[in-house]
């Protein structure tokens, strides 16, 4: 009975497709993104293209990029970044 009380749990699906179908939109869109860089850089421009292991990044005024996604460590569109939260320390008296 203790083994039909025990359900057999399959792993997480590595790959849902979420984020082609958002990088296929940030492309139709041509919405400006904000990647940075594991090494700590930071570059801007849109996706033109992507696929399983990299996307290719336009810039205006600069030349284009094709970056490994293994190299990404976030990407962020650009008019969507989070605003900067002040310290307790630093807002002023009311």
């Amino acid at each position: 009975m203790q083994n039909n009380a025990r359900r057999k749990h399959k792993a997480p699906l590595l790959d849902t497709g979420q984020e082609a179908l958002y990088l296929r939109s940030l492309c139709e869109r041509r919405t400006p993104v904000v990647v940075k860089l594991r090494d700590g850089e930071t570059v801007i421009g849109w996706i033109e293209y992507f696929d399983d292991q990299m996307i290719r990044l336009t810039r205006e005024a600069h030349p284009n990029l094709f970056i490994y996604k293994t190299q990404i460590l976030t990407l962020t569109e650009q008019g969507k970044r989070p605003p900067i939260r002040k310290r307790a320390s630093e807002t002023p008296p009311l």
